[in-house]
């Protein structure tokens, strides 16, 4: 899910995808071939290969055609014994029994759109390619390479020794030991060992989030790799971290639906929600921002885009996505720069951040968790003759947050007012419906009504934001 030069950089990696490795019939002798002959023509020629032209010729979609246009393609061509084992492992007795429709998507699952070849595989060691069969939100499904050791596919099929090359005048077949089946996202994790570390975290997490991931869906998962739970566990072994807090954790990278890099790209910056849930179990909220790189809460980085399974999405990401506080929503999005900075340089004698980073209540100085914050955006900042000075704004920032309340906007007086009193003492009022664009009006205490609420429900797991075009003014 790279944007701009970075995504087109991956994309065009994907498009040139190559598979590595030696590959040969069961005799170990290489396939030859007359390289005019198109791959159905040599798939024909060649005895192993028999019961892929049944398969191809019977199921739906006119595959034989298909793969005698002009590609280019890549095949990975299965066995006659790696349909038996396929059969037999699915309790079907013959090709007849699988239904046309599904014999049809195992078979396209074993085709990609592009020449690729063994030496172009090697090269880039492991990755992902598209196939032809159809996944979550008719994307292609994704297949994953590794030639680390030989080549294999989705952990699963081997390409045999003598196997791999075999050129066609519309692309290229490599013979594999096994029937490829099509992956869930679980699927697609346990085969790439660089999810490990969230394939054991997934399993240890309460809430069965294994049999969750393995639902219908659609999903998508903002999968951490290895190196991101190494640094979240920072020495701590995962059986050592609580299980519930693991299983928020993990929610907290689930979005539902399917958003691929092309919607992010699309949206630029924004937030959506989790499948983890905060105060008064509403779900987290998630901020992206695709300005460079994707981004999720300011802190992790998209490394690998659109890994594409049956049932969702996998974005590969390089830093584990914590329980966010209403800070981390501040820090994150540059609409609250002017905020940060009045919470920080500005007012050094007050630790803002500690403050409304807490996730605990009973403090000495009375200040607690849940709090709703009202935020006013950098323009609502710029709209004031003079940002005052410390003294004063560290009262003016006081007055933008009630402590104690995770206040939603579904929590608010229907046509009618909802009063709070904020950390400064001066209460505020908020008034639905807003008027104009606004989606509430808030008089604050020094009487101002000409303030709005302009986004609602930015959900922390200590608090709420609600985003103002105007900054709140006590009765000072």
């Amino acid at each position: 899910m790279k944007t701009t030069s970075t995504l087109l950089k991956s994309f065009a990696l994907v498009l040139a995808l190559v598979f590595t490795g030696a590959c040969s019939d069961d005799d170990g002798e290489p396939v030859i071939v007359d390289p005019q002959q198109n791959i159905v023509e040599i798939a024909l020629g060649t005895p192993e290969l028999s019961v892929l032209v049944s398969a191809l010729q019977a199921a739906d979609g006119n595959l034989v055609n298909l793969l005698s246009g002009d590609g280019p393609f890549t095949v990975l061509a299965p066995t006659n014994a790696a349909f038996t084992a396929f059969l037999a492992s699915n309790g079907f007795t013959s090709l007849e029994d699988v239904p046309t429709d599904v014999l049809s998507e195992i078979l396209l699952n074993h085709v990609i759109s592009a020449d690729i070849t063994s030496s172009d595989l090697s090269s880039l060691g492991a990755g992902y390619a598209s196939t032809n069969a159809t996944g979550a939100g008719g994307n292609f499904i994704s297949i994953y390479f590794n030639a680390s050791n030989g080549v294999r596919f989705n952990n699963v099929a081997t390409v045999t020794d003598g196997g791999a090359d075999i050129d066609a005048s519309n692309g290229t077949i490599h013979i594999v030991d096994a029937v490829i089946p099509i992956p869930s996202i679980l699927q697609h994790a346990a085969a790439n060992r660089s999810f490990d570390s969230l394939a054991t975290a997934l399993g240890a997490a309460d809430g069965n989030l294994i049999d969750v991931l393995s639902g219908d869906g659609p999903f998508t998962v903002l999968a951490p790799d290895n190196a991101a739970f190494e640094t979240f566990l920072d020495g701590t072994p995962l059986g050592n971290v609580n299980t519930a807090v693991l299983s928020q954790v993990l929610l907290n990278h689930v979005v539902g639906g399917v958003v691929t890099s092309a919607d992010l790209v699309a949206g630029g910056a924004g937030y959506t929600n989790t499948s983890a849930e905060g105060p008064g179990m509403n779900p987290l909220s998630l901020y992206y921002n695709t300005t460079d790189g994707v981004v999720f809460n300011g802190i992790s980085t998209v490394t690998t885009a659109d890994i594409v399974g049956t049932n969702g999405i996998i974005h590969a990401v390089n830093t584990v996505i914590d329980i966010p506080t209403v800070v981390t929503f501040a820090a994150a999005d540059p609409n609250f720069s002017t905020l940060v900075e009045a919470l920080t340089t500005l007012t050094p004698g007050t630790d803002f951040v500690n403050i409304l980073s807490r996730t605990e209540g009973s403090n000495a100085d009375g200040i607690n968790p849940e709090f709703t914050v009202f935020a006013p955006t950098n323009e609502a900042f710029a709209a004031l003759d003079a940002i005052p000075g410390e003294v004063v704004l560290t009262q003016v920032l006081l007055h933008h947050v009630v402590s104690e309340a995770n206040v939603t906007s579904g929590d608010l007086t229907p046509n009618g007012d909802t009063p709070a009193t904020t950390l400064q003492g001066d209460g505020i009022v908020i008034s639905l419906p807003g008027t104009g664009d606004n989606i509430a009006d808030v008089t604050d205490g020094a009487g101002n009504t000409d303030i709005g609420i302009i986004a609602v429900d930015v959900q922390a797991g200590n608090g709420v934001i609600h985003v103002l075009n105007k900054v709140l003014l006590p009765n000072l």
